[in-house]
């Protein structure tokens, strides 16, 4: 279904991410995890797209994977480092072809055995070049939908770690909004205030399209690490971080304060009408699905349509 449609539909709308695994067994793994999260009814799924590349066909035997065998409507992430024109386009054809509706558009980082790959070598400078390039892509009408793919983009509610100054990174949200966007993911973040703020910046900015939350609940002391690693510059606020200490190191007790400390997070951003709700899921469905139970919902469908 088009994101657009998908908007259309839901007052609300919630959505897993994945990421490929690396082993088959892995894909087993997130299979099962992927079952469960089914039966949530999401309004859609993403996947992620690894560093240059990297998990190119990983990326697209997953989608299209889900695409067959699930009732889920997968979102692929597309990036722009290491990539050609060329490049871009045959995957748009093959997603194309199998029938995906959307593509979220990501600038993306350069693999680590290549450190010192050179941007001026990519056709695609930035996302906003990206984005443009698949809405001309759709202007060609090689999809079965007559408006093309929908387009996502990323957004973040801390500030983005490559651009400090935040005016100019507000302006290159804009264009990449202007270049086609049909909608905004988060960055993962923890304090709301960030969000809400980030969300009114955007409204000074004229950007209109919906604004989907990123949640990622802490489910124990590695992953709280990972999720520094992962989201530079991530504010971990200092009540968050008191509770975690209190633990002692305990990893399930560490995950219950997680899981709690997100769906506060996630009833707050309900009652400021937040457009959206994404869950980082890290191929791991228990601390997603216990979110759900927390929230007092069987499946993402009553959240949607509640006035």
């Amino acid at each position: 279904m088009h994101i657009r449609d998908v908007f259309h539909r839901d007052r609300v709308t919630c959505s897993f991410e994945f990421f490929p695994p690396k082993s088959a067994q892995g894909f087993q793994t997130l299979f099962e995890s992927v079952r469960q999260l089914e039966s949530l009814k999401p309004s859609f799924v993403s996947v992620t797209y690894g560093a240059g590349g990297s998990t190119r066909e990983q990326t697209h035997d997953l989608v299209v994977r889900i695409k067959r065998e699930t009732a889920l409507d997968p979102i692929p992430h597309l990036t722009c480092v290491c990539h050609s024109e060329r490049d871009i386009a045959r995957i748009l054809e093959r997603y194309a072809e199998a029938r995906v509706s959307n593509i979220l558009a990501l600038g993306g980082d350069p693999p680590r055995d290549l450190p010192g790959h050179g941007r001026a070598m990519d056709a695609f400078q930035h996302a906003s070049d990206l984005v443009a390039f698949i809405r001309r892509f759709n202007e060609g009408g090689r999809h079965a939908d007559p408006r093309g793919f929908g387009i996502g983009v990323a957004g973040f509610p801390e500030g983005h770690p490559a651009t400090p100054n935040r005016l100019v990174e507000m302006d290159h949200l804009k264009a990449k909004v202007d270049a086609g966007a049909d909608y905004i993911c988060t960055q993962l973040f923890f304090d709301n205030r960030d969000f809400y703020d980030f969300r009114d910046r955007c409204e000074l900015a004229g950007i209109q399209v919906p604004i989907v939350a990123g949640i990622m609940p802490i489910t124990g002391e590695s992953n709280l690490r990972r999720m520094a690693d992962l989201a530079a510059g991530a504010h971990f606020p200092a009540p968050l971080l008191r509770a975690v200490a209190r633990c002692q190191g305990n990893d399930e007790a560490i995950k219950s304060v997680g899981i709690h400390w997100a769906t506060q997070q996630c009833f707050d951003l309900l009652d400021h009408g937040v457009r959206g709700l994404h869950f980082y899921t890290l191929n791991r469905s228990d601390a997603t699905v216990q979110i759900y139970r927390n929230l007092g919902l069987r499946d993402s469908g009553v959240l949607r349509q509640a006035g």
